[in-house]
C-alpha cells in the first residue's frame, strides 16, 4: 500500500512538473530563415549565431519557445521563392531573408507574410516598401549603404592608388538594386576624374574575363551574397590580374585576402533582424516598424596583399582605417 501511495505521488509530481514547464515555456514560435547560399557555410554559421544569441537576450531561446526553419536555397531565385513557399506552408510567423534577391523571392514566393530584411539594397526603388520610414506593407528590415557610403568606396580606392583612372564595377546581374549602386558610384566617380564600367555576372563562370577586364585599373565589388560565396576565387583572381580592389563586406574578402573594404559591420544588421523579429512576434506589423539604416562603418585595409600587389598606401588612409592588417 506504501508502495502504491509512493508510485501514485512521483506519478502525480512528475505530471505537475511537465504542466509547469509547459505553462512557463509556452507556446513556441516558429519563424524561416531563407538563405542564398546552396548549403550551411560558414557564414550562414556566424550569421545564425550572431541571430540566435541576439534573440536569446530579447527572451526567444530555440529549443524552448523558439523554432528556426532554415532553408538553403542557392542563388537561384525560382529555387528561392519555392522554399519560400514551403517556409510558409509550414506555419512560420515570418521569413528572415538577406540580399536584395532573396528579399525578393521570399516576398513572392510567401505573400502576405512578413519578411524581415537584411541588408536591402535601395529597397524604396526595388519596391520592398514605400518609404524607409513608412514601410506600409509586409516587409521591414535594415537596408544596406545609401548613396554617399557607395560613392566613398570609389574615394576610397582612389585615395589607396592615386593614379588610378579607370574602375570595374562588379555586380551580379540579378540584383535589382544595380542601377542605384551604380548611379551613386558614377556621381563620385565623375567628380574625382574617375571612369567607371559596369560589369554584370550572371554565374561564377563568368567572373573570369570580368575580373580580367580591370587590369590597368582597380576592380569594386559590390556586395553580393554569390560574391561573398565565391570570394576565396575573386580575391584569388583580383591577385592573379594584379588588380587592386575594394569589397562591399566589411571582413569576409579581408579575410580571405583582399586588400581593402568598406561597409557596416555585418553582425550589425543580424543584431537588428532579431529586434525586428522580437517585435513582429509580439504582434507589430512591419508596414509599422521603420526600415534601420547602418550609421557605422568599416574601412579595413590588408598591407600584406598591398605589398603583394606592389602597391605603397598611402600613410594619409592607412591613419583613416578602422584595422590595418599588417
Amino acid at each position: 500500500m506504501r508502495g502504491t501511495l509512493l508510485m501514485a505521488v512521483l506519478v502525480g509530481g512528475l505530471l505537475l512538473g511537465a504542466r509547469l514547464q509547459a505553462q512557463a515555456t509556452g507556446p513556441v514560435a516558429r519563424i524561416g530563415y531563407l538563405a542564398p547560399s546552396p548549403a550551411l557555410s560558414a557564414v550562414d554559421r556566424s550569421r545564425l549565431e550572431t541571430l540566435r544569441a541576439s534573440l536569446r537576450q530579447l527572451g526567444w531561446v530555440e529549443g524552448s519557445n523558439l523554432l528556426i526553419e532554415t532553408r538553403h536555397a542557392g542563388p537561384d531565385p525560382q529555387r528561392q521563392r519555392a522554399l519560400a513557399a514551403e517556409l510558409k506552408g509550414l506555419g512560420v510567423a515570418l521569413i528572415v531573408a538577406p540580399g536584395t534577391i532573396t528579399i525578393r523571392a521570399a516576398h513572392e514566393g510567401a505573400p502576405g507574410l512578413p519578411v524581415v530584411m537584411v541588408n536591402a539594397g535601395d529597397p524604396v526603388g526595388s519596391g520592398f516598401v514605400a518609404s524607409l520610414a513608412r514601410p506600409g506593407g509586409d516587409l521591414t528590415g535594415t537596408s544596406a549603404a545609401g548613396e554617399e557610403v557607395l560613392g566613398k568606396q570609389v574615394e576610397l580606392l582612389r585615395a589607396a592608388v592615386p593614379q588610378l583612372k579607370r574602375i570595374v564595377v562588379l555586380m551580379n546581374s540579378a540584383n535589382p538594386a544595380n542601377d542605384f549602386y551604380f548611379r551613386a558610384m558614377a556621381v563620385r566617380a565623375a567628380a574625382i576624374g574617375v571612369s567607371l564600367e559596369r560589369v554584370n555576372v550572371a554565374s561564377p563562370n563568368e567572373l573570369d574575363p570580368a575580373i580580367e577586364r580591370a587590369r590597368g585599373g582597380g576592380l569594386l565589388v559590390v556586395g553580393d551574397p554569390m560574391f561573398a560565396d565565391m570570394r576565396v576565387r575573386i580575391v584569388g583572381l583580383a591577385q592573379r590580374f594584379q588588380v587592386p580592389a575594394i569589397y562591399g563586406n566589411a571582413r569576409l574578402f579581408i579575410d580571405a585576402g583582399g586588400l581593402m573594404s568598406y561597409l557596416s559591420p555585418d553582425n550589425w544588421h543580424w543584431r537588428s533582424a532579431a529586434s525586428f523579429i522580437d517585435r513582429i512576434l509580439k504582434g507589430a506589423k512591419p508596414r509599422d516598424l521603420p526600415v534601420e539604416q547602418p550609421t557605422q562603418f568599416e574601412l579595413i585595409i590588408n598591407l600584406k596583399t598591398a605589398q603583394a600587389l606592389g602597391l605603397t598606401i598611402p600613410q594619409s588612409l592607412l591613419l583613416r582605417a578602422d584595422e590595418v592588417i599588417q
